[in-house]
């Protein structure tokens, strides 16, 4: 079978997008979340959790486009995660918003894993889907931190 490295890119587009529309979810739970605390909590929120996640959207949205552009592929608009129930409460919202945001890590590892950036990528979408990863990397561990400490 011949390598059809136009396939190969759009796959690869397919696959962040993916990532990208998890992190949109992600977005979307960490609002519902901010919306629910007093605003001490919620700087807090948004400093340790919204913020790193808000760049990482950024960032792989702007790696999406570029590397689309560049290759002569479509590219695609990214409508926002949706929230969900207030009766979810901030623990559910932030749980949510990490299984989302570790799913999207995941992906972009595995993309990453595959060698496909290499064999068809070029050095910019390594670097967008490396700083996406770092980006996202501590939100684990920050979510169990924040969630330890909620309401003391």
């Amino acid at each position: 079978m011949a390598y059809d490295s136009g396939r190969a890119r759009q796959e690869m587009l397919d696959d962040l997008a993916v990532a990208i529309d998890a992190l949109g979810r992600a977005l979307a739970a960490l609002g519902e979340a901010y919306e629910q605390l007093d605003e001490r909590t919620a700087d807090a929120l948004e400093e340790q959790l919204f913020g790193p996640v808000q760049k990482a959207y950024g960032r792989a949205q702007r790696t999406h486009a570029e590397f689309a552009a560049r290759v002569g592929l479509p590219g695609r608009a990214f409508a926002p995660g949706a929230g969900g129930a207030p009766s979810r409460g901030v623990r559910g919202f932030v749980d949510d918003a990490t299984a989302a945001a570790t799913e999207a890590d995941a992906r972009i590892a595995e993309l990453q894993d595959s060698m496909r950036p290499v064999e068809v990528g070029d050095a910019e979408l390594r670097a967008g889907l490396s700083e996406v990863r770092r980006l996202i990397a501590d939100v684990p561990a920050h979510a169990r931190a924040f969630v330890r400490v909620l309401g003391r």
